[in-house]
């Protein structure tokens, strides 16, 4: 067995444990990132990249937001549409913050090179991860690696492995409680190599049901409409695509749409998911290790993030004062900006999408609240403030 030692063991070398990695470097506080897949293979997931205000700032913090702000896009509003109406949600009139629009690839990227350059160490390719002992005050993790079993010796491990990861259920059956729940529909998504329809988001609510516009950047668009959890990307041409997406916006942006040929195509269902507590002994989970949210509103690494935060600071808080203060609250704490971030992607899921078994009377309802928040400046506010990220 191949023994190593270190002050912290992030399991999970997406987003999350690299930012929390880079973080406590700035400090001098090592940690050693344990990833199941490939380099290539984390990179290889394009996913949603609105950054809230908290985790640019983060960004920024570890020193890796130099190509963040030469290539990402800005977004201070973005667009909702339901029947014949389209407004604007004003984020920088209501907050005076914006979002950030830069590729959840993209951060990977910039925190693995900058993990690299400092000599971060990363192990690749690990299998049959077990987490000891964190109830104690000498945790270890062990690992394989091409057959060679490893241990690592440390006083802290974070859980940022996602929700099939082994983290989550280090902490026993017993002692831990999960709330879910499964929504009746899905996304069917599409990434095309061409041009934005508008350069904000375009959310709509349409008799067809839901519709996102969104974008990766100025040459690669991202697609989505609602569909049944039954349906399967094979089922769906590009052709047919793009014919239910026009159908479905507002007629202004269906005519100067921009189709093209699809490089991926997937069904994505939606759910909300928390477990409590997020923390066991010396075991903290982040990130989807943790919870997960709709994508509606692109909460799901922003809350990842917010979780970072809570973890960093109190690590930190240790290792330069001696004090577990923050450390013993970081699940009260994350759990408290979590379930509100819960609540933001449950109610703008609800407000967009049109379920199989809405009645009538829920419909109105919709359309009321849709109105409602056409009309309301203090509405917009409120979606404003949980758009951009509440404060930590």
């Amino acid at each position: 067995m191949i023994r190593l030692k270190t002050k912290v063991v992030i399991i999970g070398g997406g987003p999350a444990g690299l930012l929390l990695s880079q973080l406590l470097h700035t400090r001098d506080i090592e940690s050693i990132i344990l990833e199941q897949k490939t380099k290539a293979y984390v990179l290889g997931r394009i996913r949603a990249g609105i950054l809230e205000r908290g985790l640019v700032n983060l960004i920024e913090e570890a020193g890796c937001s130099n190509r963040m702000h030469a290539e990402g896009f800005v977004h201070n509003g973005t667009l909702v549409s339901y029947d014949k109406e389209i407004f604007r949600i004003n984020f920088s009139k209501h907050t005076n913050a914006d979002v950030m629009l830069y590729g959840q690839n993209e951060i990977t990227r910039d925190l693995y090179e900058a993990r690299e350059k400092t000599g971060g160490k990363i192990e690749f390719n690990v299998e049959n991860v077990s987490v000891q002992d964190v109830k104690s005050a000498t945790p270890f993790v062990e690992y394989t690696i091409a057959g060679t079993r490893h241990r690592i010796n440390c006083d802290y491990v974070a859980g940022c492995d996602g929700f099939h990861g082994v983290s989550r259920r280090t902490i026993p059956r017993k002692n831990r409680r999960e709330y879910e729940k499964i929504y009746p529909f899905g996304w069917l998504g599409i990434l095309s190599e061409t041009p934005p329809v508008n350069h904000e988001l375009i959310y709509t609510n349409s008799a067809h049901g839901f519709a996102l516009c969104s974008m990766r950047n100025a040459n690669l668009s991202r697609f989505y409409i609602q569909c049944s959890l039954n349906d399967h990307p094979d089922n769906w041409t590009d052709a047919a695509f793009w014919r239910e997406l026009k159908r479905r916006i507002p007629k202004v942006y269906a005519d100067q749409l921009i189709t093209g040929p699809s490089i991926e195509k997937s069904i994505t269902p939606l759910r909300s998911f928390v477990t409590e507590p997020m923390q066991w002994g010396r075991l903290f989970l982040c990130g989807d290790a943790a919870h997960i949210v709709p994508p509606t509103g692109a909460k799901g690494l922003n809350t990842a993030a917010s979780d970072v935060h809570y973890l960093y600071n109190g690590l930190k808080e240790f290792y330069e004062t001696g004090s577990s203060k923050h450390l013993n609250l970081y699940s009260e704490k994350a759990l408290q900006r979590v379930w509100k971030s819960e609540r933001f992607s449950w109610w703008f899921t609800s407000l967009m999408h049109r379920a199989p078994n809405q009645s009538h009377f829920d419909l109105k309802i919709q359309n009321a609240e849709l109105e409602f928040l056409r009309s309301s400046s203090a509405a917009q506010q409120v979606m404003a403030e949980n758009y951009v990220g509440l404060p930590y």
